[in-house]
């Protein structure tokens, strides 16, 4: 039986993200890509340090992260996924299983087998209510001197959006499936509009709209959009916020990457 989230607004939200994945399983392009990578991971490592390490992923989804580790060449990958989205983690996955070892549960369930090279969580734990434990998991499967890398919302740099988009969510959080997708829609064609206008004028999220989302294709925005506006929980990080997350916990040199002025990458060692 897979381990599961106490808390009934995570265990709402890990659904919320089992149904998301199952809609939204393909991980094709720039989105699925070594360069997006590159992109969340910036300054605090470099990729082809992956080559030959064992990585630990937390909250693997419809197996995007995990897929791009491979890629970059990591010995193996232990993929922790909690929700119902595990059936497509299986199954993107399933033409490397040999390098893979899949884990049912929440984050806490990744084996404290102390011999993980990284462990990372991209865009999972700002998901939920109290990651400490999943911090101090990720700790114990980690080698002496290995380092486990986070990413998170950020606060700072999206303070204009959060204005507009907390009302919005405090709606579309209860919405099924289908109404929210009728919200999408029609997001989705005026985010184009303002994607268009950031080429020309130096409008707020510039840097994210020119160096991540126009990198996108059409159902990839679509599905960044629904991503915003479907979980239950979600928290942005400021960034001592995001500091104190690792540093709170057992990690040492912590380092912040501020990617595109709109969003956290931390990263901490053992």
């Amino acid at each position: 039986m897979p381990m599961t989230a106490a808390n009934p607004v995570d265990a709402k939200t890990i659904a919320d993200f089992g149904v998301q994945w199952n809609v939204f399983p393909d991980n094709l392009g720039y989105y699925g890509s070594l360069d997006c990578l590159a992109d969340i991971l910036g300054p605090l490592l470099d990729v082809r340090e992956i080559a030959g390490c064992r990585v630990g992923d937390i909250g693997s989804g419809s197996g995007r992260i995990v897929n791009m580790l491979l890629d970059a060449k990591a010995a193996h990958v232990v993929a922790v996924e909690p929700s119902d989205a595990f059936t497509v983690l299986k199954r993107n996955t399933l033409d490397r299983a040999d390098r893979v070892e899949l884990v049912h549960g929440t984050g806490e369930a990744i084996p404290a087998s102390g011999d993980l090279d990284y462990v990372v969580s991209i865009g999972v734990l700002m998901c939920v209510v109290d990651p400490a434990p999943i911090i101090r998991a990720a700790w114990a499967a980690l080698r002496p001197g290995g380092k486990l890398i986070v990413w998170l919302y950020g606060v700072e740099g999206n303070e204009l959006y959060l204005s507009l988009a907390n009302p919005l969510r405090a709606v579309t959080k209860r919405l099924p499936h289908s109404l929210l997708m009728g919200v999408v829609y029609p997001l989705s064609i005026l985010c184009d509009g303002y994607g268009r206008l950031t080429r020309i004028l130096p409008l707020p999220m510039r840097d994210y709209f020119r160096g991540h989302l126009r990198h996108l294709s059409p159902a990839q925005r679509r599905l960044t959009i629904y991503d915003q506006l479907n979980p239950t929980y979600v928290k942005y990080y400021r960034k001592e916020e995001a500091y104190q997350l690792l540093a709170a916990n057992g990690f040492r040199q912590v380092q912040l990457y501020h990617r595109h002025g709109y969003s956290w990458t931390v990263s901490g060692t053992k």
